[in-house]
């Protein structure tokens, strides 16, 4: 099972390096849209620069800039009115009956009774790093409880390996859920690196191939296992819900934010600017594309703040579309195991 184990953490699941995971997951969204916005005024001065043709001739032919301008002012308008909307229409599941928020309630107080079982508290913490916290560290205990009550042999070795792979991973995670707040990203960050699939995957196959040979004690404290590894599931779909829309209602407050001096400078970039009054260069660079390239990269914030907040939202949501012992993407397994009896 050794290959199985090297993919527990998030960054080690995920293509590229650790800059583009970086960029990705863990930087600041208004960083992300302040680097996007820089690609494009650099990449819209360097073609500039590269075109042969005076950039003064092609801005005073036609009206390039105010065609740019009057999309701009549209693509804004609509484009923030849509995702308002859309943000809208996911929050509002929010609302309910009286009769459904209570099935909610009669649901999250189960879910609480469930968690306080397995690991051994009357009362579970009733924040969500330190829920899941406790949690993961539950499944520690009991992994190290599996491992003391296992037979010796090849039984005990596998379960071996098992065990220290859960528990180093289970040891990290935990340390990273300290002192994590709630509406970061570094809860469900922390919660993405616990990799509870492939560990009720490779202990089923674990009690598949050697579950006749498991005394009473280690099967009881492999069915415990299994069970906080089940509960940590819907604990980590929940909470990445709720995250989802915390970071949604980000978005939709940072888009009005964002909005009106986007709108403010296309409009006036519109109405008032002139290419042909800014003759004059710097570095080679045309006044006039310098002064229309601003405008434009401003007037495009609020999409590169979009982009931003679904680019994390996106990479998170396609690694966690399966729940339970699905992995939905190419694993090594060892065949050490004959988990087909």
């Amino acid at each position: 099972m050794s290959d199985e184990s090297d993919d527990s953490e998030l960054r080690d699941r995920l293509p590229g390096s650790r800059a583009q995971v970086w960029l990705v997951l863990d930087a600041d969204r208004r960083v992300v849209a302040a680097a996007f916005l820089a690609i494009l005024f650099g990449t819209l001065i360097v073609a500039e620069l590269l075109i042969p043709t005076p950039t003064s001739t092609l801005l005073t032919r036609g009206d390039p800039h105010e065609t740019l301008f009057q999309a701009l002012v549209g693509s804004v308008i609509t484009g923030v009115t849509l995702v308002l909307t859309l943000s809208q229409i996911v929050l509002s599941q929010e609302l309910g009956a009286v009769g459904d928020q209570r099935e909610r309630m009669e649901g999250a107080l189960t879910f609480r009774d469930d968690a306080a079982d397995v690991t051994g508290k009357s009362v579970p913490p009733a924040e969500p790093a330190s829920f899941l916290q406790d949690l993961v560290a539950s499944t520690c205990e009991q992994a190290e409880t599996f491992a003391d009550a296992a037979p010796s042999g090849d039984v005990g070795d596998a379960i071996d390996e098992y065990v220290d792979d859960l528990t180093e991973n289970a040891d990290d995670v935990t340390d990273q859920l300290e002192g994590a707040e709630f509406g970061s990203f570094e809860v469900v960050r922390a919660a993405l690196n616990f990799n509870y699939s492939l560990k009720i995957y490779q202990a089923e196959r674990i009690r598949a191939a050697y579950g006749d040979e498991l005394n009473e004690e280690a099967s009881d404290a492999l069915d415990e296992l299994l069970t906080t590894l089940e509960l940590f599931g819907p604990a980590r779909e929940h909470f990445k819900t709720l995250y989802f829309q915390w970071e949604l209602s980000d978005l939709s407050r940072t888009l009005l934010y964002a909005a009106m001096p986007a709108l403010s400078i296309a409009v006036v970039a519109l109405l008032l600017f002139d290419p042909a009054e800014y003759p004059g260069t710097t570095l080679g660079v045309n006044h006039a594309f310098l002064g229309t390239s601003a405008a434009a990269t401003v007037a495009v914030l609020p999409f590169a703040l979009l982009l931003a907040y679904i680019l994390r939202i996106v990479t998170v949501t396609k690694r966690t579309l399966s729940i339970g012992p699905f992995i939905l993407r190419q694993t090594d397994r060892s065949e050490d195991i004959d988990y087909s009896e």
